[in-house]
């Protein structure tokens, strides 16, 4: 296994501590919003934010296994939706899906949400999407951080095979 691929898993497993902590800090946030109804924006701003950072993170991610791993990342207006879809299939000969199609279209939604945050106010985000986010990411989280380290597992085997 060349030394990129070496670095491409540490940045996953780096990337996923970094995941479990804006996770966390989503969480702590969305709780604390529903108790407190007169910092309620204060809290669901910082939702939004660990939202935004979670999509994005992992985003970084599939972009560096597109580009180091496939060797080919999608361009044009609908790239980010592309790398998704790229990342839920196998590359023949190269490797297994990154990730399955259930996570594929979960996260479709988180990466809608992200391009919401980045081009409204934060006073118009609404909170009942925030709301089915947060109902999502507690089943879909695991089930990413499973996928992405037998990913990790399965650039190792290949360093055994070489």
């Amino acid at each position: 296994m060349t030394s990129l691929f070496i670095e491409l898993i540490r940045r996953i497993q780096g990337e996923l501590k970094d995941l479990d902590r804006v996770i966390a800090r989503s969480e702590n946030s969305w709780q604390k919003a529903q108790l407190s109804l007169t910092e309620q924006d204060v809290y669901l701003d910082s939702v939004a934010l660990n939202l935004h950072s979670f999509y994005s993170g992992l985003e970084r991610l599939f972009e560096l296994i597109a580009r180091h791993v496939d060797s080919s990342v999608p361009d044009g207006s609908t790239w980010h939706q592309d790398l998704l879809y790229q990342m839920s299939r196998d590359v023949p000969n190269v490797r297994p899906a990154v990730i399955s199609r259930n996570s594929r279209q979960s996260l479709g939604e988180f990466r809608r949400f992200r391009h919401l945050v980045r081009n409204v106010y934060a006073t118009n985000l609404v909170p009942d999407k925030i709301s089915g986010l947060m109902a999502t990411l507690p089943i879909l989280w695991p089930n990413l951080k499973a996928e992405l380290t037998a990913f990790c597992k399965f650039m190792q085997a290949l360093e055994r095979n070489i």
